[in-house]
């Protein structure tokens, strides 16, 4: 009887807590840069990237925007995945517009030169005031409610698969690797997000041949639900044998205008195997009218544009809803058949 009471008492108290809100994710149009703000259920925010500097502030009140929008009112981290100027410059001006509590980066900047060492001062000053963290692959970054995986970081990759991962690949048998890189981009913090069973990944500007190394000769990181185009869909990244062993059920592509959505990334995405949809925060001058989604898909239509963005939410079960912010259009997408 006493188990009986407490399963009664233990359902009693499920039932009267409220249930769990969604992951909600942000893709900011910063116009080929990135800004990825991540809200997990419990309210703790994480923002990949702050576009670009300059513009009077443009990419930084586009945050700023949107995270009030989302109801944050402070940056709890903020990962900045390489020292590119559209990925680590907007950071000084957002620094002035909102609190940012804890960076998450790869460490110091490995480019040289005037620009390199400018953006690393600019850096460095916006982060004294807060706490740092330098993270590597295998390191994970505590956010509650969620998962968020370090699976890249200084050119270094995870070496062990992820649970669940670890089959071969055999889209590596006719893969070409490219002429080494050694940027920045190749230096780029890649995360998998995940909830429950939702899987988000965002790899940041990461080149071609650690992107192959990543799955072959076995897939080290599995599937994902939701896939954030490497590289706003530059050809320099997104080999086929990633991006069709990620099998994502949609793409997100953070492209600008006139950069990113090249018309050989874009169709590797759109052969991907069980794609249902991809979305981009920009029609993409370079494909032309043969390579760009549907108009519904796409949040910003010219080039000098009002700066929409694309809106995630996703569930514990992997169900999740994007919504077009220039024309309210939103989609479903339900779990799989296993």
């Amino acid at each position: 009887m006493q188990i009986i009471r407490l399963l009664l008492v233990w359902c009693l108290c499920r039932a009267l807590l409220p249930a769990a809100g969604p992951l909600d994710i942000y893709f900011v149009d910063v116009e080929g840069g990135q800004a990825t703000l991540i809200v997990s259920p419990s309210g703790e925010s994480l923002l990949v990237d702050a576009g670009w500097p300059g513009f009077e502030g443009r990419d930084a009140e586009r945050i700023v925007s949107t995270a009030r929008q989302a109801g944050v009112r402070r940056i709890d981290h903020l990962l900045m995945t390489h020292y590119h100027t559209d990925h680590v410059g907007g950071i000084p001006q957002l620094a002035e517009r909102i609190p940012i509590a804890h960076y998450i980066d790869h460490g110091s900047n490995t480019e040289t030169g005037p620009r390199a060492e400018e953006f690393s001062a600019a850096y460095q000053k916006a982060v004294e005031k807060a706490r740092r963290t330098i993270v590597k692959p295998g390191d994970a970054i505590p956010i509650g409610g969620l998962r968020v995986q370090v699976i890249s970081a200084r050119g270094e990759l995870i070496q062990k698969p992820l649970p669940g991962a670890g089959a071969e690949n055999p889209l590596c048998a006719s893969a070409e690797r490219r002429a080494e890189d050694k940027t920045e981009n190749g230096k780029s913090v890649g995360i998998l997000v995940t909830y429950g069973k939702f899987r988000f990944i965002n790899l940041a500007d990461l080149t071609w041949n650690l992107e192959l190394d990543l799955v072959c000769p076995v897939n080290r990181v599995g599937t994902a639900d939701v896939y954030l185009v490497t590289h706003h869909g530059m050809n320099m990244s997104g080999p086929a044998a990633i991006v069709h062993a990620l099998r994502p059920r949609v793409a997100i592509m953070n492209n600008g205008a006139k950069k990113g959505g090249t018309p050989q990334a874009w169709q590797v995405i759109k052969d991907s195997p069980g794609l249902e949809d991809l979305w981009q925060l920009h029609y993409s001058l370079p494909g032309g009218r043969e390579h760009n989604v549907e108009e519904a898909y796409i949040a910003n239509l010219e080039e000098s544009c009002q700066g929409y963005g694309l809106k995630l939410s996703a569930q514990a079960d992997s169900t999740f809803t994007i919504l077009n912010a220039r024309n309210s259009f939103s989609k479903t997408y339900k779990p799989p058949r296993r």
